[in-house]
């Protein structure tokens, strides 16, 4: 067998044996695609160990099941996967920039006037783009403040609703009505979100103006604790109800508010669901509210209709 090394081999030493300068460049781009890859690697590893920590804590096999999860868990996650992407893109930009001007330099060609004229253009660019740059910039902050998440209900001005996507530039927000908006975060002034934490929900109920006060927020405050204790609202109640008093007095009726704390974005179903508990209750005692064409309620359904309510007193009276 033939010891000698292949031609092509010695033929690829001989080039760059002859041509140092080709040599430093390749080495360049070399170094450069090897520090690209290795920060990528970096980055993408201390994601996915941020990422598996947050699995492992609440027992989930896939991102997906941290949905039944604490919220908290969830936001950790697409959180750290925003900024994880944010970072390999800086990372990648910033090395291949300064391989393009270690290349430039072996080359031969002079950089400081590239530098000085790229400065000029980036200030050109930067000013052309302001909106961009602080789309992106404030979509940084909102993510590294935690300020919304996916899965999150939120009110950014003119559009609220279900956070869908979460983008450096946009974040996609589905209305009620299914409508699915695409809104600049550097358009985003404000953020209101109904998610985050705790919710309370608030109801106000109009009891007749002769009712015993006493006996009726009592009632109405035992119904609220048994509905706090039911199995599927029992951990997303956070605190005990509690009667707030009188909100408001008119001729036909007292106002009394009733409030209960819950987790956030539970506020709406929970808020239903004690409308039902409460018309039970109110129909057990045989308290009679007062009727619509009166007076506007608010966290109250299926009051008893002005014509009912007019039978009945017709069929009490003496004859």
């Amino acid at each position: 067998m033939d010891d000698q090394e292949p031609e092509w081999w010695i033929t690829v030493v001989e080039f760059f044996g002859d041509n140092e300068r080709v040599a430093q460049i390749v080495l360049t781009l070399l170094s450069g695609v090897i520090a690209i890859v290795l920060l990528r690697v970096a980055i993408s590893r201390i994601v996915n160990r941020v990422v598996t920590d947050v699995k492992k804590r609440h027992g989930a096999e896939d991102t997906q099941a941290l949905t039944m999860s604490p919220v908290e868990a969830m936001r950790q996650v697409q959180r750290t996967r925003t900024l994880g992407s944010v970072l390999n893109s800086f990372a990648g930009w910033t090395v291949g920039i300064v391989v393009v001007l270690m290349v430039l330099a072996e080359a031969g060609v002079s950089v400081t006037p590239l530098i000085a004229s790229a400065g000029i253009l980036g200030a050109a660019i930067g000013f052309g783009a302001q909106s961009l740059v602080r789309d992106v910039l404030n979509g940084l902050f909102m993510v590294f403040e935690d300020q919304l998440g996916v899965g999150d209900v939120v009110n950014v001005g003119e559009v609220s609703g279900v956070v869908e996507r979460l983008g450096v530039r946009v974040t996609e927000i589905r209305d009620v009505d299914g409508t699915l908006w695409f809104v600049r975060n550097g358009e985003i002034i404000r953020v209101g979100n109904y998610s985050q934490d705790w919710a309370r929900v608030v109801v106000d109920i109009p009891i007749p103006y002769e009712s015993d006060v006493s006996e009726v927020q009592d009632r109405l405050l035992d119904t609220a604790k048994a509905f706090s204790q039911h199995p599927d609202w029992r951990r997303k109640v956070l605190a005990e109800p509690e009667i707030w008093g009188i909100e408001s007095i008119s001729a036909e009726a007292l106002v009394v508010r009733m409030v209960v704390k819950v987790r956030g974005g539970e506020q709406w179903a929970a808020k239903r669901a004690l409308h039902a508990e409460i018309k039970k209750a109110l129909d057990h005692e045989g308290i009679d509210l007062p009727p619509l064409n009166r007076m506007v309620l608010d966290g109250i359904q299926g009051v008893r209709s002005a014509t009912k309510r007019a039978a009945t007193d017709a069929a009490e009276k003496p004859e």
